[in-house]
């Protein structure tokens, strides 16, 4: 396939994430794309190329009111290596993609740049509303129980610390 852009190798491995078990919907895609990125997501007329281009190639296919990837795109992605970080992958997608000959004309798939901006707007308004952080991963912190020292226990009699002042009237 001749040219190929960044933009098709990310859009490639952004569904790859987005629709692993169904197809896809363009907000699942751009958050897909910004993780594979790093945040960063294209222009949007870039994208609207990028889905023109994969799927007259037979990539990208339209399904069930989102987008996946052929039968041919899964086949490709089935040899990235699940410990590569994304620029790796991203690489390794845009060699086979310019050793990938497509064989038939496929329909274009027609992605507007207003559906691009609705998906981009609410994939912002959700990092804006949990601060730019992955709540997935940020869990409250437990109160940690206090547990006696060494010095302090010794079998199940509890032993007076040096710093305890005497008491005139025990006997120990």
């Amino acid at each position: 396939m001749y040219p190929v852009y960044d933009d098709d190798a990310a859009l490639l491995l952004s569904l790859t994430v987005a629709a692993k078990r169904r197809p896809a919907a363009l907000d699942e895609i751009i958050t897909a794309l910004a993780m594979a990125q790093h945040g960063e997501i294209p222009a949007k007329s870039r994208l609207v190329d990028a889905f023109a281009r994969m799927g007259v190639c037979g990539l990208i296919a339209s399904a069930e009111g989102g987008y996946t990837l052929s039968a041919e795109a899964q086949a490709m992605m089935t040899g990235l290596r699940a410990k590569d970080d994304s620029a790796a992958r991203l690489a390794r997608i845009m060699q086979q993609l310019t050793d990938f000959d497509a064989k038939n004309k496929h329909p274009i798939i027609r992605v507007t740049q207003e559906q691009l901006l609705a998906a981009i707007q609410s994939y912002k308004a959700a990092q804006h509303s949990h601060k730019g952080k992955n709540i997935q991963t940020n869990k409250p912190k437990t109160k940690t129980n206090w547990i006696p020292t060494k010095d302090l226990v010794q079998g199940n009699v509890v032993l007076k610390d040096k710093h305890w002042r005497h008491d005139p009237k025990d006997n120990c």
